[in-house]
């Protein structure tokens, strides 16, 4: 199972002269490379595509371009090409501006080449200027430094050993840093269950509590549930459930931190998950067709990977977490 890693920049700012040295730099370490190259032009069949040759030349042991042939859905392609390389150990795709892969940005001031994208959606960004981000920047002749990054972005990060045997993820020699996560979801009750909440009509109890004390608990038990996550010792977990009137639902939020080596986006999508399966069960004598939706993360911060903040990240809820005729 190869590691993937996407290079998005405009036409002009220099991908394919970066690719080659990050190929070299590669394979000099002994590993396989696969590149992948969005051509939306098509691919002259005089040249037989000269970049394909140039990353060849690099020491790329597949190149595969994808042209016009693939339609309006170009990043199904992708993924089919992806998937047929199982003899490489990395892939580096160029091309694919939005491809829902790792990726790093390339920016160029000096020939009015901007970021596709915002910083934050890359894992690392190439700039020859400063840029207002907390996301780790490269300068253009770092190549060397570049690919040691990718390479510690990639080593090991597989949940399958060499003979696709499912293991743990040694996180042993990464940093011990500051790391949260936010999460978010809701239930979508009708009129009557959301009144009963509302009112603690419910025979079972009190909803809204019991849901967040079982959220936290959900939070503290994720390595029992989830089998690749490291147990880990979370420094706290804040669970907010209210009560949204016009939406007639359950509004669920998780902060959870951590001082570690990985990260605790599963426990705070955990601690979701688990506050609004409670909902359900203690409301479901009362209506069947609740539904459990938008379950997401909203932001991360902490790790080398850096942070992350979802677009339709919504600002805190109050820090009640009953509404005030129950107070």
């Amino acid at each position: 199972m190869a590691n993937v890693v996407g290079f998005s920049a405009w036409s002009g700012t220099g991908k394919t002269t970066l690719l080659e040295k990050i190929i070299r730099n590669m394979k000099a370490r002994g590993s396989r490379i696969g590149v992948i190259k969005h051509d939306v032009h098509g691919i002259d069949p005089v040249e037989d595509g000269k970049d394909s040759e140039r990353f060849r030349n690099a020491g790329a042991d597949r190149v595969v371009m994808i042209g016009p042939e693939a339609g309006d859905d170009p990043e199904k392609r992708l993924k089919e090409v992806i998937d047929s390389l199982s003899d490489v150990d990395i892939i580096l795709v160029e091309g694919f501006k939005h491809a829902p892969i790792p990726r790093v940005g390339l920016c160029r001031a000096e020939a009015l080449k901007p970021l596709p994208e915002k910083p934050e959606n890359y894992i690392a960004v190439v700039s020859d200027e400063d840029l207002n981000t907390d996301t780790r920047r490269f300068r253009w002749d770092e190549d060397r430094e570049l690919t040691e990054f990718l390479m510690e972005q990639t080593k090991d990060f597989t949940h399958f050993n060499d003979e696709g045997r499912s293991r743990m993820v040694d996180v042993g020699e990464k940093d011990v840093t500051d790391r949260t996560a936010i999460a978010a979801g809701r239930v979508l009750l009708n009129r009557t269950t959301f009144d009963l909440i509302r009112s603690g009509g419910m025979k079972k109890g009190d909803v809204l509590t019991v849901a967040q004390v079982a959220g936290i608990m959900g939070a503290k038990r994720t390595p029992d549930m989830i089998p690749m996550c490291h147990p880990i010792p979370v420094n706290g977990v804040d669970l907010s459930l209210t009560l949204d009137e016009q939406r007639l639902s359950v509004e669920i939020r998780a902060t959870v931190s951590v001082s570690g080596r990985t990260g605790v986006e599963m426990e705070a999508l955990t601690a979701v998950s688990v506050a609004a399966l409670t909902v359900y069960d203690m409301c479901k004598a009362v209506q069947k067709d609740m539904v459990i939706s938008d379950i997401r993360l909203l932001k991360k911060t902490g790790g080398v990977h850096g942070d992350f903040t979802s677009s339709d990240c919504p600002p805190p809820f109050p820090t009640q977490s009953m509404p005030p005729d129950r107070k």
